[in-house]
């Protein structure tokens, strides 16, 4: 990260210096949350937690190299004195305080672009496309894995340098207010709403409080940035009427939903899916440019994804040649998220058990349907879905997993998993809908499902995995991945310990 002093982070977050001699020899060269990630020269930040305190874990950070603490109270070693800190009510807002001051020191010295992206599905991949568009231009900060919260946003900006010249920022949202939160910190100059669904329903109280929990996005826009708005979607189509900045809009389709406004347009045409699952398309540009788009992820849902990136890319100025560059040829980069592996008996294991909402889990059983006919050339091959509960959704809860249920049986799934008690509807559903015999299944744990695919599973099968990463069917996908491969199974961790990632 940028160079700061302890004087300088105590500034910036209006906190009380502690137990530090001379605070403007006090340099922090990175910041963490987490203990085991401390090295010389960090700033650690004693962050509160559902399960435990991070003020605990100071002394282990001093020993690890750790410089300075952000706190909310003093902590005393074992000769009564404070270790070195910067004092606050609250560590998480000063966490954002000093993330947007790192921000405003770099646009201080050089030319810096924020472009922020937002949605109920489709923002890491999103995300995922414009670093890889970005960074072809020059020095590119990224979240990694999903770091979109209040917490997560400033950890991503921690990672600048002194040359960083672009910054890709994904937020996600629980509750209203935390999209205004997040712009008010970064102050993007290109704000792009993906889709409104239903993801967290529960928690936010319905869907129109998402809507306008997304559009605060769009308000965060100063008049000369840029708002980027899936014209496919009316929810964020209508969230035009709540900024003054300019206007982008992408769809599928040359004949936008809303001609009278005038908007830049990003589209596609001649969209195809070949047997691999990844669409094909031609890209339109405002520009009036074409180009042709082969991408690397899988399902023809991605379409919407290429276009917001491409949107945002030529809202930010990048040049057609390079946006199509960036996009060509690019696959997933960001761990269960459509990931697809081959094992050596010919099974190819789809993993998008990361996130999951109606909208995400229709997208995927398409896609595996789709894959499994074939495309002429190649012979239909068996599929198989192996689904978990989709957490946060409410009252609307039973009603989600029983249509999915019967979406599986319409759409000629061959076999299907529910796992869990969440998702025991899907497998009622589909027994009434008409899976009979062993078309259906329902086991209590992942567990269970791994016996029972042992069994299930036969060569040349397409199997997908897909939840809400409380279910842990990512981890389950991992294993059944690396079986017959003679590697290990991922050991990576979720970021977070229930249902899906912010909304």
């Amino acid at each position: 990260m940028i160079s700061l002093s302890a004087t300088e982070v105590a500034q910036a977050t209006g906190g009380r210096l502690v137990g530090v001699q001379n605070p403007e020899s006090v340099l922090i060269s990175s910041v963490t949350t987490d203990s085991r990630e401390v090295t010389d020269g960090t700033l650690f930040v004693a962050k509160p937690g559902e399960a435990t305190d991070g003020h605990k874990f100071v002394p282990q950070a001093a020993e690890a190299g750790a410089v300075l603490n952000l706190l909310e109270r003093e902590v005393t070693n074992d000769a009564g004195e404070p270790y070195p800190g910067v004092v606050v009510p609250d560590v998480v807002e000063a966490m954002g305080a000093l993330a947007s001051n790192v921000i405003d020191r770099l646009r201080e010295k050089h030319p810096v672009t924020v472009v922020a992206v937002t949605g109920s599905v489709g923002k890491t991949t999103t995300k995922d496309l414009l670093a890889g568009i970005f960074g072809s231009q020059g020095p590119t900060v990224a979240p990694r894995n999903s770091y979109n919260g209040e917490v997560g946003v400033p950890l991503t900006v921690f990672t600048a340098h002194e040359d960083t010249r672009y910054f890709v920022i994904e937020m996600g949202a629980n509750h209203l207010g935390n999209i205004e939160y997040l712009c008010n910190m970064v102050h993007p100059d290109v704000g792009a709403v993906l889709c409104v669904g239903t993801a967290h329903a529960g928690e936010f109280g319905g869907v129109e409080n998402i809507a306008r929990t997304k559009g605060e996005m769009v308000e965060g826009l100063a008049p000369n940035g840029t708002a980027v708005l899936n014209d496919d979607d009316p929810r964020v189509r209508e969230m035009r009427t709540r900024t003054q900045a300019n206007i982008v809009s992408f769809g599928l389709g040359s004949e936008p939903n809303a001609p009278e406004h005038g908007d830049d347009r990003v589209w596609a045409e001649d969209v195809t899916v070949g047997a691999d699952g990844c669409p094909r398309f031609t890209l339109h540009l405002p520009d009036g440019s074409a180009h042709e788009i082969e991408s690397k992820l899988i399902g023809a849902h991605h379409v919407s994804n290429i276009l917001a990136a491409a949107s945002v890319a030529f809202a930010a100025g990048i040049e057609p040649q390079a946006i199509v560059a960036g996009l060509n040829g690019q696959g997933a980069q960001s761990r269960w998220r459509m990931e697809r592996t081959e094992r050596p008996d010919g099974v190819t294991v789809i993993n998008d058990a990361y996130n999951a909402n109606p909208q995400s889990m229709r997208a995927a059983l398409q896609t595996l349907a789709q894959m499994g006919r074939g495309d002429g050339q190649t012979a239909p091959r068996r599929t198989v879905a192996v689904l978990g509960g989709m957490y946060e959704l409410g009252d609307e809860s039973v009603a989600a997993h029983d249509a999915l249920g019967q979406l599986l049986v319409r759409m000629n799934i061959s076999h299907v998993v529910a796992v869990g008690d969440l998702a025991r509807p899907i497998f009622t559903a589909a027994t009434l809908e008409g899976s009979w015999g062993d078309e259906a299944q329902w086991v209590a744990t992942a567990e269970e499902a791994e016996d029972h695919l042992k069994g299930a599973l036969q060569p040349g099968d397409i199997v997908l995995f897909k939840s809400s990463n409380a279910a842990g069917l990512n981890h389950l996908g991992d294993r059944v991945a690396a079986e017959g491969s003679g590697q290990a199974a991922s050991t990576h961790e979720t970021t977070n310990g229930k249902g899906n990632e912010p909304a």
